[in-house]
């Protein structure tokens, strides 16, 4: 069973910083694109960044490049989501995803609150 779990959300003051985590199982995590995706209130879902196989490329949204960055972990399974210099915009939930055969899973999400 595929499973994918965020964690390391939580309330951070303008200008802070969080490191997201995205543990999973299921599947041969090293073999396949992963991606980080936000989604606020009342909005859509938001791609943020995508790490590519072995993490070889990496790609981000204009809104978080320069301040997120990600990573990934093949041998423990799990993918990052460094995030600097946070913004009250930032404030979402946050999933990892990844697609395979056409279908996505995602994990439950980890909430990030930007206030002072």
């Amino acid at each position: 069973e595929v499973q994918l779990v965020e964690s390391g959300g939580g309330l951070v003051q303008p200008g802070g910083s969080l490191r997201l985590s995205c543990a999973t199982s299921g599947f041969t995590f090293g073999s396949y694109e992963m991606r980080w995706v936000r989604q606020t209130p009342g909005g859509g879902p938001e791609w943020l960044s995508t790490s590519t196989t072995g993490g070889r490329a990496t790609y981000y949204a204009a809104s978080v490049k320069g301040r997120f960055t990600i990573s990934r972990d093949n041998a423990k399974n799990t993918l990052y989501l460094e995030m600097d210099n946070l913004k009250p915009e930032d404030t979402a939930v946050y999933y990892c995803n990844y697609r395979w055969m056409g279908n996505n899973y995602w994990g439950p999400g980890t909430q990030v609150t930007v206030s002072s």
